[in-house]
C-alpha cells in the first residue's frame, strides 16, 4: 500500500497537481505533523523522536532510554506514552526504588526490553536477565539494549512454564505484548509460532552462587500461574520480590482464576500490594470483579530488599 506521502508525489509527478498545491498539501497534511509531535513532547515522557532512513528511534525524558520504534506494534512503551503521558507510573516508581538496591533481576515477558532498561538506568551495577521467547521481538530486544549500551543487560530466548519443551505461541505484530500460548484476541490473522519454555527453577542451575535474584517481574499474557509453579524451588530460596500481571480474562483463557496466583505466593509467605498513585505500595488481598489493578507486588517479610521505606510500605 502506498504512502500519501508517495500518492501526493506521484500525483504531482503525473502532472495531477500544480506545484504550489503539492507544497500546500504536503506541508498541511504531512510535514505539518512534525510540529505537532515537537509541541506534544513537553507532556510526556518523550524527550526526543529522531527520524532517520527506515528508522524511528524515541528517547524518553526521565531515564534517558532509547527505543527503536515499531511501526506495526499500536501498544509499544513509547507510543504508549506519547498517547497516555507516561508508561505504568506507579509501578515504575516502585521498580526504580527497588532497582536502586538490588543485585539481579529477572525480566520474565521482557518484550522489547522497556522494564529491564528502566531498572539497569536507574542502577548500571546490577544484573538484569531477559526473557523473550518470540523470535521477532527478541531481536527488537537485542536492538534496543545495544543502543543503550549498558553491559549489565543479558538476553535470552526463551520463556518460562512449569514444563519444559517447545511450545506453540499465537502473535501479532500490532499488539507484541499480548503474544501469549493462548489465541488471547481471537484473531483469525495470529502468527502461529514455536518458542521454547524452561521453568523458572533452572535459572538456578546457571546462575553465579555469588548473585541473590531481588526483584523478578513477570508478565506472560495468562501464564503466570504455571511460571510461578516452575520458579517454587528458586522462589524459596531467594525470596525476590515480585510484580506479575495477573488479568482475569487472560487466566480464565488458561484455565484457573488469578487469586490461584495469590494463593500459591501466600502459601510461602508473600504478601501481595498495588502500587498507589504516589508509588506506595498498598497490602491487597483478593481478585473480585470490581478490581481494576492488573499489576501486583508480592513481598516476602525475608526478602533481601524487604526495607518498609526502600520499598514503599506503610509501617502500619
Amino acid at each position: 500500500m502506498s504512502t500519501l506521502f508517495q500518492q501526493l508525489k506521484a500525483k504531482f509527478e503525473a502532472g495531477g497537481l500544480a506545484k504550489t498545491e503539492f507544497i500546500i498539501q504536503m506541508h498541511e497534511r504531512l510535514h505539518s505533523t512534525l510540529f505537532a509531535y515537537a509541541r506534544q513532547l513537553d507532556v510526556t515522557d518523550i524527550e526526543k523522536i529522531e527520524i532517520s532512513a527506515g528508522k524511528v528511534i524515541m528517547t524518553s525524558r526521565r531515564d534517558g532510554i532509547r527505543i527503536i520504534v515499531d511501526s506495526e506494534d499500536h501498544r509499544t512503551a513509547p507510543i504508549e506514552i506519547l498517547n497516555f503521558g507516561e508508561y505504568e507510573p506507579e509501578e515504575t516508581q516502585v521498580i526504580r526504588r527497588i532497582a536502586e538496591k538490588m543485585n539481579t533481576m529477572l525480566d520474565i515477558g521482557a518484550n522489547i526490553g522497556w522494564y529491564s532498561l528502566v531498572a539497569a538506568k536507574t542502577n548500571p551495577k546490577s544484573i538484569i536477565h531477559s526473557f523473550e521467547p518470540i523470535p521477532t521481538t527478541y531481536s527488537r530486544l537485542i536492538h534496543n539494549f545495544a543502543l543503550n549500551s549498558i553491559d549489565s543487560l543479558r538476553c535470552h530466548n526463551y520463556g518460562f512454564s512449569n514444563e519444559p519443551g517447545s511450545f506453540p505461541f499465537y502473535f501479532y505484530p500490532e499488539g507484541s505484548g499480548n503474544a501469549s500460548m493462548q489465541n488471547l484476541a481471537g484473531r483469525k490473522d495470529v502468527t502461529i509460532v514455536d518458542c521454547e519454555l524452561r521453568t523458572l527453577d533452572s535459572v538456578l542451575d546457571w546462575l553465579p552462587s555469588a548473585n541473590t535474584i531481588d526483584f523478578i517481574k513477570c508478565d506472560v499474557e495468562g501464564n503466570e500461574l504455571f511460571v510461578l509453579k516452575g520458579g517454587l524451588k528458586l522462589l524459596s530460596k531467594y525470596k525476590p520480590i515480585l510484580l506479575c500481571e495477573l488479568l482475569r480474562k487472560w487466566s480464565a483463557s488458561f484455565g484457573y482464576h488469578p487469586n490461584e496466583a495469590i494463593d500459591l505466593l501466600q502459601s510461602i509467605g508473600y504478601k501481595v500490594y498495588t502500587a498507589a498513585s504516589d508509588g506506595k505500595l498498598v497490602q491487597f488481598s483478593r481478585i473480585t470483579e470490581s478490581t481494576i489493578h492488573t499489576n501486583f507486588f508480592f513481598v516476602h517479610p525475608e526478602s533481601r530488599l524487604c526495607d518498609l521505606h526502600l520499598i514503599g510500605i506503610s509501617a502500619d
